[in-house]
């Protein structure tokens, strides 16, 4: 499962892991808030043995504040390391971290470099195309994390210009797999189970991420296993997405609060609705949301419509 920003904290990747995800990956963590010990940055380190292996990912554009981010996330019981190089984010861009880095090869060199003498934990890196489609720079940086001594890397084949604009290009991230020694992991767009196939069949990628094709639709893992080994998926029946969308906000209370599960809810149900038929015709319900009343109260009445019109 791919980092997100907002999206994958403790709650959501138990809801992952239930559904079989392979991998689980925290929110990027900054390196900084890290090595000043600031309480909400460690917050993103909280984790169980449900969850394990666990990776964590860090950002910043400092050599050693990376390492010791590393060392910190790897003594607090990560199982991997991934450095983010991709997010496009503006507030983390202008700190010269995420995206920033891929203007900046030898930056990007030295940070990985310095995080890999700080941990002997499999390190990765996540990267994009380049920074704009004048400056492709993925087939460099994936040498250079390759020679530098990662283990994987990941590629989202969009510029950070782009940000989830487009289509991903699978076509580059089957050029980069041929080119390095290293396993490649294919990430964008693949928002469906055979999406997953499909990218494999299409770059001869190692492995797949999965990120905003997961939120709403955790069930996504399972059925690309049932894919693997049937030849067939199911989807979830509306009883089931009550059930998961009430733990999911359950799991947000015992880890956030009361009000804070609540506010994080208002976006994740429409994710879990999306798609499905009239959905738009409760959305002012369910941003309306305030409590975990007013969520059964929601989806009780959406999903009475949805039966009522046999759907």
């Amino acid at each position: 499962m791919a980092p997100m920003a907002g999206i994958t904290n403790l709650p959501f990747r138990f809801i992952a892991k239930k559904m079989m995800a392979g991998l689980v990956e925290t929110e990027m963590v900054s390196a900084a808030g890290l090595v000043r010990a600031q309480k909400a940055t460690l917050s993103y380190l909280k984790t169980n043995s449900t969850e394990k292996p666990l990776a964590v990912q860090i950002f910043g554009s400092n050599p050693d504040e990376m390492a010791a981010a590393a060392y910190i996330a790897a003594e607090s019981g990560a199982a991997l390391i991934d450095i983010n190089m991709g997010c496009p984010a503006r507030k983390v861009v202008k700190t010269g971290a995420g995206s920033a880095l891929l203007k900046d090869i030898h930056r990007a060199e030295t940070i990985v470099s310095a995080v890999r003498n700080a941990v002997k934990i499999p390190l990765t890196a996540k990267i994009r195309s380049g920074w704009s489609p004048g400056e492709p720079v993925a087939h460099d940086f994936a040498h250079m994390l390759e020679h530098t001594g990662v283990d994987a890397l990941t590629l989202h084949p969009r510029f950070a210009t782009q940000g989830f604009s487009g289509n991903a290009d699978w076509d580059l991230i089957r050029s980069i797999a041929a080119a390095v020694r290293i396993p490649v992991i294919g990430n964008g767009d693949v928002v469906r189970p055979d999406s997953a196939f499909d990218m494999r069949k299409t770059t001869a990628c190692s492995g797949v991420m999965i990120g905003r094709g997961a939120v709403g639709n955790p069930w996504i893992f399972q059925q690309i296993l049932s894919i693997q080994r049937f030849g067939y998926y199911e989807e979830p029946s509306l009883s089931e997405r009550k059930k998961v969308i009430l733990e999911h906000h359950r799991l947000l209370v015992d880890h956030f609060g009361a009000t804070t599960a609540s506010r994080l809810m208002r976006g994740l149900v429409l994710w879990y609705t999306k798609g499905l038929p009239h959905s738009n015709r409760f959305r002012a319900a369910f941003t309306g949301i305030r409590d975990v009343y007013g969520l059964i109260q929601g989806l009780d009445a959406y999903f009475k419509f949805l039966r009522e019109k046999k759907v």
